[in-house]
């Protein structure tokens, strides 16, 4: 993916946000769409299909949270890396946005510049990865689904089943976080009944067989596969 053919929309109600951000944007090479409300963003997103979108939290006629679980609920946009851009530090701004299906926030005020290298890093940390739908690499990670193989810098590692699938449901969608229902439901199914501790205990043992560093705990929410 060129940067020249990278499309982002940014949807702010702020039209100095608009006018600064979108301008940083244009200026390092993207392709840049605009919205002012969640409404106006889903129509602009339907239209450009972005890669990208910028997406603030207090809006008004439809908030963020919102617009990303209307997005989210949309197959055209499962892949699409949505970024929330909120002036609230607070827990809930975070919690109620990855809930949403966010996969990543940004704190107002930031520099321009600054902004514009979290982009990339987003942009790139997608480009990296390769989910051919069978294996899934990422750097020396390689999961290959169909052979229920899993191995680290060379090394083979062995899982049972539910670690694995497990494993495979995180790293599909790197830095997505995914809620603790949706992964109950995704690899136990929903005929059956677990204890609410059973994916604390899987995650547990994959941490201390492919390291700390992949699986990352989100406070409320559930748990995502880090990949910088």
């Amino acid at each position: 993916m060129n940067k020249k053919d990278t499309k982002i929309l940014l949807v702010d109600d702020e039209p100095d946000i608009i006018e600064i951000v979108g301008y940083n944007l244009k200026n390092a090479g993207y392709q840049v769409f605009t919205a002012n409300n969640g409404k106006e963003a889903i129509l602009q997103a339907e239209k450009h299909l972005p890669h990208l979108i910028i997406l603030d939290v207090m809006m008004p006629i439809m908030d963020g949270i919102e617009t990303c679980e209307a997005l989210r609920g949309d197959p055209k946009f499962t892949e699409t890396i949505i970024t929330f851009l909120t002036a609230r530090g607070e827990d809930y701004s975070q919690f109620a946005g990855f809930s949403a299906g966010a996969d990543d926030y940004i704190t107002k005020p930031i520099k321009p510049k600054l902004l514009v290298s979290k982009v990339k890093a987003l942009l790139r940390r997608y480009r990296e990865i390769k989910n051919d739908g069978v294996e899934i690499t990422l750097g020396n990670l390689i999961i290959n689904r169909e052979e229920y193989k899993v191995k680290n810098d060379g090394v083979v590692i062995n899982l049972p089943k539910k670690e694995f699938e497990l494993l495979a449901l995180l790293a599909s969608k790197p830095n997505k976080v995914f809620k603790r229902e949706d992964i109950l439901n995704q690899v136990w199914g929903n005929d059956v009944i677990v204890g609410g501790r059973t994916i604390d205990v899987h995650i547990r043992k994959l941490r201390e067989k492919i390291g700390e560093n992949f699986l990352k705990t989100v406070k409320g929410v559930g748990y995502k596969f880090e990949f910088l």
